[in-house]
């Protein structure tokens, strides 16, 4: 069933009310005698539309029309003014308040059924219009909330094939892949202690998983080799950064984009005798002095076919012997102070650990919080990694 639209009728002549009620009589109707009782009425349950006196006792029309415009609930209901004011200036203000129309005593019935009729209409195709703006709005927020979704489950892709790129570079050079977490945990570590907030954490720990992407074009005579490499073969190998910034290079991920930087500098030194640019002091990023850093001391650490792995103590008099030569003596403070966490990472992810996680694990894992352990990532052969050399 339609329902049908309703009016409220204001005046303080009961005949004029009547009379009123009879030339709409096919629409709903109730009525008010002032502006108080006018206003109440419309607040409690608005009309479709209000026909109002001007001149009444107490509060006159144009006040009342104000504070129905000021009221969110009755803004939008159109006010038609009816007066035996006919004057212009009087009409003028009757539109300046909110008023939609102007109809003069005495009243002709076909004229005021006309004019409340177009009203009446003009509401109700504002209405439709309005429900149809917010139906269309709200489907245009539900579309491009599930459009969102899929871009970041693509770029999540995306992201998850260059991560995993990065692990097979390091089980070529290291069969456990633990290198990859510790280094990674080892790099946020330092960098909380330099004060990065918890989002740039997050995109360092994967980019730093991606450093040694290069190595997916080392041959693995070069990488396996079971003792130092000769001349021509660091030639070879000091490539693998500018291979591994190529792979990385043209994406529009903030966390690719980070790992073409790492992969690109973390074997730049502080004097500037690293490689593969020669850069030096403060024109090395921060985050490739960040990780080379936590590289380097992982190579010095841990076991590996050619070598055995250095005592602790002896890695770290190595690291600081190494500040401000091959270190940012800043980074390598900040490395020291964060001397308990990197205990725990390396005993976490030990290569020998038996409750060690597997490497697929790392791709999903987030820096989720300060206190929450972090990953770590791959190095070069110990001869190339120890600061003395």
């Amino acid at each position: 069933m339609i329902t049908k639209p309703e009016i409220l009728i204001v005046d303080d002549t009961p005949a004029n009310l009547q009379m009123l009620r009879e030339v709409l009589h096919h629409y709903r109707s109730r009525v008010a005698n002032n502006g108080t009782t006018a206003i109440r009425l419309a607040r409690s349950s608005p009309p479709d539309l209000v026909l109002l006196d001007v001149m009444m006792p107490g509060m006159d029309g144009f006040e009342v029309c104000r504070r129905l415009r000021a009221d969110p609930a009755t803004a939008e209901v159109p006010v038609i003014f009816i007066t035996s004011l006919g004057d212009v200036r009087n009409e003028t203000l009757g539109f300046e308040v909110g008023g939609v129309d102007y109809i003069t005593k005495p009243f002709n019935a076909r004229v005021v059924r006309a004019r409340v009729h177009t009203h009446i209409e003009l509401k109700h195709t504002r209405d439709v219009l309005r429900k149809e703006k917010g139906t269309m709005e709200a489907r245009v927020v539900a579309r491009t909330s599930e459009l969102q979704i899929a871009l970041d489950r693509l770029r999540g892709s995306a992201i998850d094939t260059v991560l995993r790129l990065g692990l097979a570079a390091e089980y070529r050079d290291d069969e456990t892949g633990q290198h990859v977490l510790r280094m990674a945990h080892y790099a946020v570590s330092v960098a909380r202690q330099l004060g990065w907030p918890d989002e740039e954490l997050d995109r360092l720990f994967h980019a730093a998983l991606m450093h040694d992407i290069g190595k997916l074009a080392m041959p693995d005579s070069i990488l396996r080799k079971p003792g130092p490499l000769d001349s021509g073969e660091w030639v070879i190998m000091k490539r693998h950064p500018l291979v591994g910034a190529r792979i990385l290079s043209g994406s529009d991920s903030d966390i690719i984009k980070l790992a073409e930087i790492v992969a690109l500098t973390h074997h730049e030194k502080w004097d500037g005798s690293g490689y593969p640019q020669g850069l030096r002091g403060d024109n090395i990023p921060l985050v490739g002095r960040i990780v080379a850093i936590c590289d380097v001391f992982d190579a010095l650490t841990v076991r590996r076919p050619y070598k055995q792995a250095m005592p602790f103590e002896q890695a770290w008099a190595i690291v600081r012997q190494g500040s401000g030569s091959h270190f940012d003596p800043a980074v390598v403070r900040a490395f020291f102070a964060a001397e308990a966490e990197v205990r725990r990472i390396h005993c976490r992810y030990n290569d020998d650990s038996p409750d060690r996680p597997l490497m697929p694990a790392i791709v999903a894992a987030r820096v989720a919080h300060p206190s929450a352990p972090h990953l770590v990532a791959s190095g070069e052969p110990a001869a190339e990694d120890t600061p003395a050399q």
